[in-house]
């Protein structure tokens, strides 16, 4: 029988103020995703620039979703036959302010976007100071030999219903691109937040994070049940898992928590 699984890849790295650096470590992650079997390999929020903290530059350094990060990212779709999802500081209509946006990269150009819905205004930061957030619409998804992927960003990762909404698209697994700043139980945070979408969503979720000493690293993929299979640890590297949309469906056969819930999610003003 064939392989129905895909290889999914959580690329951990530290993006910098630096963005051909940023695209040479993109590429040399991405080659060895590639190499191990990766069809989906999920790079951090941020990976185009990032500068701690924020300052004018991130304005200066905002490109177009149609940009020299974007085609940069579909050179390299192109060459190792993969989906690149990586973070973009993408420019903004309000020109005090950029977006933070998730690209899924082909190797046509963009098949999913996503622009953090919900900023990082908590444990000392102010995030919507630099960025505006993402508007409410009906969530792009991107498919990969059938199985379903769905983006979210960092912060996002903290609100059930962001993941409940994506999870009634179809979608087989969730990419969280994070930068999930380090701090008293954060790593734990990051750890059972990402567990908890994937059980109460029975489907995979996969997290890839900046390692410390900004981020808390740990990037890593849990499936349907709940079970942590690949992980990187606080160095740059890259983890593989095989991710099977049919999983999916035997998990939900036996647990139908889904399609038992009485509420649905609708959008606040």
């Amino acid at each position: 029988m064939p392989d129905a699984t895909i290889g999914l890849a959580v690329a951990q790295f530290a993006p910098a103020a630096d963005e051909r650096a940023n695209l040479a470590a993109i590429r040399e992650l991405t080659a060895k995703a590639a190499g191990r079997g990766a069809r989906v390999v999920l790079f951090p929020e941020y990976s185009s620039y990032f500068i701690d903290p924020f300052d004018q530059t991130l304005r200066e350094h905002a490109q177009e979703v149609q940009g020299p990060f974007v085609e940069a990212l579909t050179d390299l779709a192109q060459e190792f036959g993969v989906v690149v999802v990586a973070g973009l500081l993408e420019k903004a209509p309000d020109e005090r302010r950029v977006r933070n946006t998730v690209v899924a990269v082909g190797s046509k150009g963009v098949v999913a976007t996503y622009r953090k819905l919900h900023l990082y205004d908590a444990f000392g930061q102010r995030e919507s100071d630099w960025v505006e957030p993402g508007p409410i619409h009906a969530p792009e998804t991107f498919e990969v030999d059938g199985t379903r992927f769905a983006l979210m960003t960092c912060y996002d990762l903290r609100f059930p219903e962001v993941a409940r909404i994506l999870a009634d698209t179809g979608a087989d697994v969730i990419l969280v691109a994070a930068e999930w700043v380090r701090g008293p139980l954060k790593e734990h945070h990051w750890r059972t937040l990402l567990h908890a979408r994937a059980i109460e969503n029975t489907l995979y979720v996969a997290g890839a994070d900046h390692p410390p000493p900004l981020g808390v690293g740990h990037s890593l993929v849990i499936d349907p049940q709940g079970v942590q299979i690949a992980a990187v640890g606080t160095t740059t590297d890259v983890a593989v898992a095989r991710v099977d949309a049919e999983a999916v469906e035997r998990v939900r056969r036996v647990n139908p928590a889904l399609r038992l819930r009485r509420f649905t999610v609708a959008p606040r003003d």
